[in-house]
């Protein structure tokens, strides 16, 4: 069942996507903004508590919803795991802003590309050459389509097999939404926020991450250049801090063949340069550079489109199969 979930799923999401600036996510905003308001009052065991009521508590919550229709209605409770999938995950939910700067880029018109990166994610790229705002694009479209695909598909998966619903979905989208809130609160100087809070839900979300950053990579691998992601992940992750990102960037650039990474081009704030900042085993010196290949071009956000389709394919295949597998076990 968590097959068609999926499948129908991504299929509504292609007809009828979610809005840039849709009710989900607002109500996910003001849920987390809230458990922060009345629950943290800046002890170090008040983080524990904003990060299990803003994640756990709805994640069960659904999972007892989940529970009751699959009691009454198998047919109903595929219905609810679509709805909930529809709601977590997607393509749509992040595109826009990478559809605008490709068709952007193709009338030539860097500035408005400046623009939309910027807007999407809060950094500076007023003087970002144009090799180096292509790099930006396909970096952050690669951790957006984990982040809103591959990562929640394999949370939803692994717990729907276990007779959990959609719980895996939910738990994943929050842990991931609350960790980018909360640092990016910390990190704003007109709303600071419990530091503890901050780094406990990076935390969180790195754990949970572990494992579907990794097959992320390992799927990139597969539908993309196999020996050059490889070894590439092997030599290359370690150029980031976080250590999810780098194996997933790795992998795609090895995959794909172009230049990722390297150091942070002026006007970007230090969001940009921190990824860089403490990666590989040389230190600051490694972090400076790149990953091997092509210098970043206009045909390379259309083979990274290809590379992860070829990847969502890949994961559904094995999905059906399993399904197979475990009807005629």
């Amino acid at each position: 069942m968590s097959f068609l979930a999926v499948l129908f799923a991504l299929l509504i999401e292609q007809l009828k996507p979610l809005p840039r600036d849709n009710a989900v996510h607002g109500a996910m905003q003001r849920w987390v903004r809230w458990t922060g308001r009345n629950f943290d009052a800046g002890e170090r065991h008040h983080a524990a508590v904003v990060w299990g009521v803003s994640v756990a508590v709805p994640g069960l919550l659904v999972m007892a919803l989940y529970l009751f229709i699959a009691w009454n209605s198998l047919l109903l409770a595929l219905a609810f795991d679509v709805l909930v999938l529809y709601l977590t995950l997607g393509f749509r939910q992040f595109s826009h802003f990478f559809t605008d700067i490709r068709d952007a880029l193709d009338r030539g018109d860097e500035a408005t590309a400046r623009r939309l990166l910027a807007e999407w994610r809060h950094l500076d790229a007023s003087e970002l050459p144009r090799t180096e705002l292509l790099r930006h694009v396909i970096e952050h479209a690669l951790l957006a389509a984990h982040r809103h695909v591959f990562g929640v598909f394999f949370w939803f998966v692994l717990l729907s097999a276990l007779g959990l619903g959609p719980l895996g979905a939910v738990l994943y989208r929050l842990a991931e939404f609350s960790s980018r809130y909360w640092n990016y609160r910390s990190r704003s100087l007109d709303a600071p926020s419990n530091e503890r809070l901050a780094a406990l839900s990076q935390r969180l979300f790195t754990l949970v991450d572990h494992v579907p950053a990794r097959l992320t990579a390992a799927g990139f691998a597969i539908v993309g250049n196999f020996e050059e992601a490889v070894a590439a992940w092997r030599r290359d992750a370690g150029l980031w801090q976080h250590a999810n990102e780098g194996v997933i960037l790795a992998a795609a650039a090895g995959a794909v063949g172009i230049q990722l990474g390297g150091a942070a081009a002026p006007g970007v704030t230090p969001d940009r340069g921190k990824t860089f900042s403490a990666g590989g085993e040389a230190g600051v010196a490694a972090a400076q550079g790149s990953t091997e290949g092509q210098p970043a071009q206009p045909a390379h956000l259309q083979s990274v489109v290809g590379l992860v389709w070829r990847s969502v394919l890949l994961w559904m295949v094995l999905v059906l199969l399993l399904t197979f597998a475990n009807l005629l076990g």
